[in-house]
């Protein structure tokens, strides 16, 4: 590893100073509206919402700490990384509080979360899932070749992608898609990438299944992606689409059952 130099030293310094400003600020603001929730329950969602906002934000000043250090003194910044990558789990939390964090559900299950969050548009709530994906992807992308996360993100996606689905109100989802609607745009830009990411949710639970921990949750955890998708197929009169996604839930379900099976078998025999 190359010595840096003072005078480069000082340029990293000075050049990540305002990131780290920001990133005090937004942690100190965090604790006052997590304060303000424990105080005062009403319009606790909003908070919550903007919280899982200000943690996108969060996220991003610690990737952009990584992509400085990387530029400037050619050291990836483990900690930095670390820091985006918690930054974003908390993003998550605080919207599973606002709108549940369950995978294959019916609407009803949790369609009054979004109750409490319906004066926010379609809009503000596609703006959110889109600004954590990207972020999520950039923080993938700057660990590279660290392969030790790359199993470590399939739980971090999958319920992000599950937030990305129960943020939706499925009521006025079908109305919206209608190209009268003011909401249109949004809610069809959001069905799109829904639907990409619980497909992807479903097959990087089932990869991590098959290359690395053989978990039967972890298979279990694809057949529920699956399924969810299914459900928003039929809800959206995709007919073909929904046919296709319980043929290849059947058969998903269908190896479970002899893996598990197998793996039963196996346990019994080390007994």
């Amino acid at each position: 590893m190359a010595k840096i130099s003072i005078e480069d030293r000082h340029q990293y310094l000075d050049k990540i100073r305002p990131y780290k400003a920001t990133i005090q600020t937004l942690l100190k603001h965090e604790q006052t509206l997590l304060h303000a929730i424990k105080k005062d329950k009403e319009g606790a969602a909003f908070k919550r919402l903007l919280l899982a906002e200000e943690m996108i934000f969060l996220a991003s000043n610690y990737i952009v700490l990584g992509g400085v250090s990387q530029a400037m003194i050619k050291l990836r910044n483990e900690e930095a990384l670390n820091d985006g990558r918690k930054s974003l789990y908390k993003a998550v939390i605080y919207l599973e509080e606002v709108v549940s964090p369950l995978v294959d559900a019916p609407f009803s299950e949790y369609e009054d979360r979004l109750a409490e969050i319906a004066t926010v548009d379609a809009k503000r709530r596609y703006g959110i899932i889109r600004k954590m994906g990207l972020a999520l992807r950039l923080l993938e992308n700057a660990y590279s070749d660290n392969t030790k996360w790359r199993w470590a993100f399939v739980e971090l996606e999958g319920r992000y992608t599950a937030v990305a689905k129960n943020i939706i109100d499925l009521k006025t989802a079908v109305v919206n898609t209608d190209p009268l609607s003011p909401d249109y745009e949004p809610t069809v830009y959001h069905l799109r990438l829904m639907k990409r990411l619980l497909l992807k949710a479903a097959d990087r639970y089932r990869e991590k299944y098959e290359l690395s921990t053989n978990r039967i949750d972890d298979f279990k955890m694809g057949i529920h992606f699956l399924n969810s998708l299914k459900r928003i197929h039929i809800l959206l009169g995709e007919r073909t689409e929904a046919e296709t996604l319980k043929k290849k839930a059947d058969i998903w379900t269908s190896k479970l059952e002899v893996d598990t099976k197998k793996q039963e078998e196996e346990a019994l025999k080390r007994i």
